[in-house]
């Protein structure tokens, strides 16, 4: 399956053995954690460990890979935008009145003149960038390794309205019939003569930009067959019914939200009573 698809795992681990519910508090503690902390050091900390958290499960190092390089663009944007332009916050960050230059743009440069690049905003920038990918990688961590019927029969039983989990399951089975599409699309003009492997970016993308027509046009044609059978088989969105899989909470399920629910106690201590997470922790 290409790497673009949805996966799943291809070996055991604790991850796979928990329900989705204690994945669930487990995703909302990191997410919380990645938002509130602002130094970069514990940003880094917490994307590494969410890295090596998704190759023990057994997510695949291209997948992620993939992710990395796909959002290099808005991390060169991200660093561009903070050390150049993003002064207030940061001087509110470090108390500062005047920022560590790195480097300064010539006055007479049209434009750009006596533009200044702060280290403190670069260093908020890679802040920044470990949010993103620790929020784009933790979505994996709990998605990747479980089971989508089981998955589906979780969010049930957390008392989630069952139609905004028929919705959110459908998606999820959406996703590999699109890629398999879009791979049939380009396959078919590969027969035509049309070589991608050799296109510079800009020609490749203009290929992917006429693949999205067709794309669109097939799937709204599926989500109509997918409205008709739902219409036949008289679907009513009640949660009122039997289930082939079971969802249920064991002891490690409970110790792992125990687990995270200290973890987000404890780093809130820390992050108010000693700034641990703050921007200038362990670096000032």
């Amino acid at each position: 399956m290409s790497a673009m698809g949805f996966q799943t795992v291809g070996r055991d681990s604790l991850f796979t053995r928990l329900d989705f519910r204690s994945k669930v508090v487990m995703v909302a503690v990191i997410s919380t954690l990645a938002f509130v902390w602002e130094s970069p050091v514990a940003g880094a900390a917490l994307t590494l460990a969410v890295i090596a958290a998704c190759l023990l499960a057994g997510v695949k190092w291209s997948y992620l890979k993939w992710v990395i390089q796909l959002t290099i663009p808005f991390y060169i944007l991200l660093l561009l935008t903070h050390g150049f332009w993003n002064t207030a916050q940061v001087k509110a960050l470090t108390g500062k009145e005047i920022l560590t230059p790195l480097f300064t743009f010539p006055q007479h440069w049209w434009l750009i003149g006596g533009g200044s690049m702060s280290v403190e905003g670069i260093l908020y920038g890679c802040n920044v960038i470990c949010k993103m990918l620790t929020l784009v990688l933790v979505i994996p961590l709990a998605v990747f390794t479980t089971d989508l019927n089981n998955m589906i029969v979780a969010m049930v039983r957390a008392h989630m309205p069952y139609k905004l989990v028929f919705i959110f399951s459908s998606t999820l089975r959406f996703f590999p019939l699109l890629f398999e599409e879009v791979q049939s699309i380009i396959e078919a003009q590969r027969l035509r003569g049309l070589a991608v492997e050799k296109m510079g970016p800009l020609q490749r993308a203009r290929v992917y930009a006429r693949v999205a027509v067709p794309l669109i046009l097939g799937a709204m044609a599926k989500s109509q067959q997918l409205e008709v059978v739902l219409q036949s088989r008289a679907f009513t969105g009640s949660p009122d019914r039997t289930y082939l899989h079971e969802s249920v909470l064991r002891r490690v399920d409970y110790a792992m939200i125990t687990f995270f629910v200290v973890v987000l106690v404890v780093a809130t201590a820390l992050y108010f009573g000693a700034g641990v997470g703050k921007f200038s922790w362990l670096l000032w």
